[in-house]
């Protein structure tokens, strides 16, 4: 499966650790300002690692400062060589949004002892 085309926001979610996309990752989207933190969607990664749709809509993106909150320790608790308790528990980006009409994609690469991300296409 492709990525959203013309999304707004989208995500993607590899488990590095075992070599495939990680299906079942909970997912919240928040939008943050000096006064709130709102959310706007929660979804559950698909067996390609994505959700199945985007999280916002072209045209529906706004400029800003947004939260991607992964619940990585519920997807490795059947990992049998991750910690007890988990290392990670919540995997929380923050980012900033210049361009309301650009595609951003923010995935999220992960184990159950590190992560990392990029502003993917």
């Amino acid at each position: 499966m492709a990525a959203h085309a013309g999304a707004g926001l989208s995500t993607h979610v590899l488990d590095t650790a075992r070599g495939r996309p990680a299906q079942g990752v909970r997912v919240e989207l928040w939008r943050v300002n000096a006064e709130e933190r709102l959310r706007l969607t929660a979804a559950v990664t698909n067996a390609d690692g994505r959700t199945d749709a985007p999280l916002i809509e072209r045209g529906a993106l706004q400029r800003g400062t947004y939260e991607l909150t992964f619940f990585v320790a519920e997807y490795f608790a059947d990992f049998a060589a991750a910690a007890d308790p988990p290392f990670l528990d919540v995997v929380t980006l923050r980012f900033t949004v210049g361009r309301a009409d650009a595609h951003y994609h923010v995935p999220l690469v992960m184990t159950p002892w590190s992560y990392s991300t990029y502003r993917g296409s």
